[in-house]
This record gives structure tokens, sequence and C-alpha cells, in this order.
């Protein structure tokens, strides 16, 4: 059997609804859709080892925000996004404590830029709180890792080893990641409690960073910037009705190729701009206009 890519698990649960059919029952994995400032928000939680075994991922919360009329520019389109963002962030996050910020992958690539530029969206206070006015901001720092083909350090190595002395509270980890439909691509955002595996998006899975890892919560925030071509490929064969699908034909090059959208250097800056955003309004009493104007 074919296995198409997906790093979300909204996605992996319709996958392994198509394959087992719609009547039958999907044990260990609970889901729900709500809708939030306009945008849908779906719940996947993975309980137990059946579920894991189902979807191929660590039992725990994956929030996925569809922020598909983001596009339209409706009123308020980006307040309202960075509004869902942060309030579903903040559901996941500790209540109290500082907070390191970790913006992974490769600026110099664009499809995997989306951590390093959200991190210059996110409101760095750790070093300020001790003074007023900025006594009363939640502790925040902010680590852009680079890759280990440009550092020569292992992502988990530098990010354990700051983690070690600035001892935050949790840790949220930006990264890119890979989706089954072209439709969600720059199109959505997962959080989940269940930590990261660097470089996942591309294919260049690095070691973990979770709360095993680091010793404590590690929040991932998941942007879909590219889709993998084969399974582009499988998926318009099916809709077809092109018959039995050949993985030998479809995986047969060495290295896999991965398809994004002509406008990805647009549309990667508006949605790291919305993550980054997303982590103040998690992180900090404050508004939108109060952000900018900190920021700049």
């Amino acid at each position: 059997m074919f296995e198409k890519r997906t790093d979300l698990a909204l996605e992996a649960r319709e996958l392994w609804q198509e394959s087992a059919g719609k009547t039958t029952r999907l044990t260990g994995v609970r889901a729900k859709t709500s809708k939030q400032e306009g945008y849908a928000v779906t719940r996947v939680e993975i309980l137990n080892e059946k579920g894991e075994a189902a979807l191929g991922k660590p039992t725990g919360n994956y929030l996925t925000i569809d922020l598909s009329p983001f596009s339209q520019r409706r009123d308020g389109f980006f307040e309202r996004a960075v509004r869902v963002v942060g309030a579903q962030l903040r559901s996941l996050l500790p209540a109290r404590g500082s907070v390191l910020v970790v913006g992974l992958g490769n600026r110099a690539m664009t499809a995997d830029a989306v951590g390093p530029l959200a991190v210059e969206s996110v409101l760095v206070t750790r070093h300020m709180v001790s003074a007023p006015p900025f006594s009363d901001f939640r502790p925040v720092a902010a680590l852009s890792p680079g890759v280990l083909a440009a550092t020569g350090v292992e992502t988990a190595e530098a990010v354990g080893a700051v983690a070690e002395q600035v001892r935050p509270a949790a840790v949220i980890a930006i990264d890119a990641l890979a989706a089954r439909r072209m439709s969600r691509v720059c199109a959505t955002v997962q959080l989940a409690d269940t930590g990261i595996s660097p470089g996942s998006g591309v294919g260049n899975h690095r070691s973990p960073l979770n709360r095993e890892t680091l010793g404590v919560p590690v929040i991932a925030v998941g942007v879909p910037t590219v889709v993998d071509a084969a399974t582009i490929a499988a998926d318009l064969l099916e809709e077809s009705g092109g018959g039995r699908i050949d993985p030998d034909r479809l995986r047969r090059d060495a290295a896999p190729m991965m398809v994004t959208p002509r406008d990805i250097d647009r549309l990667v800056r508006e949605l790291a701009k919305v993550v980054g955003y997303g982590i103040n309004w998690a992180l900090q009493e404050m508004e939108i206009e109060d952000m900018t104007a900190l920021l700049t």
C-alpha cells in the first residue's frame, strides 16, 4: 500500500478513515471541531496506544486551526487570526513561568523559514522584567538555532543547552510541516503538546524536542509549507479513477520532491507574523496595537 505523507494529525485521521471505511470506528482517538473568531478549530486527542498505532503519532492533543479564510482579507482578518492562535496556544501552556520560544528551520530556504521569521515577531522580555514598566510582563526568551549544516550543532543540543541556562516553564517550538493537501499549505496552523522533531516538514528528521529530552513541556507550533509530490500524484490518480497505485513508481526517485506554492515567500511571511503575534497574545496581557509598537 502506498503511504501518503502528512505531519498533520487531522489529515492522519482522514487517511485512516479512508483506508478503514467511513463506518469503521477509530478507537483511541477523539476529535471535535468548533469555530472561534470565524476560523474552524479541530481538536484531535490521541488517547492511548491504539490511537498512536492508528495515526502514527504520540499520545497527546493536536489543535488544527484552519486559516484559509485569512486569504479573503475580510474585516479584522489578521487580528482574528492572532487571537484564535493565541487563545488555543494559551490552553496548552502552563499559566505561569518563563517561556523559551525556538524558531526551527533554515532561514535561507523559504519553505523552511517560518520558524526563524516567526521569532522576529515575538516580544522578548526576559532581560527587561526586572524593571518597570516591564515588571508585569511574562519572561520570554527566543532562539533561532539554525540548522546542522550551517552550525555543526544539532538543534536538540543547542536548545537543550539554552534551556538548561534559562530554565523555562515551557518551550514553544515553531517549525515547517508537510501537508497532504495543497489547500492546507500556508493556510493551517497545528498546535501540539507532544513536542516536535526538527526538520520533519522537509523530510530531515533530527533529534526530538519534547518533555523527555528537555525536561519541560514542549508545545509545537507547525505551519505546513510543502506537500510531498508523490502524495499529490497518488491523490490525483485515485480521484481520476486511475486504478491501482504502484508505490515503486511513485517513489522511484532517490530524493523525494516537495511541492510548494509559487507565492510561498509572501505566504510564509504572513503566517510567520500570525504565529509570532499569536505567541505574544498567549503569553502577554496586551493588545495587538501595543505589540506592534513595542516590536518596531
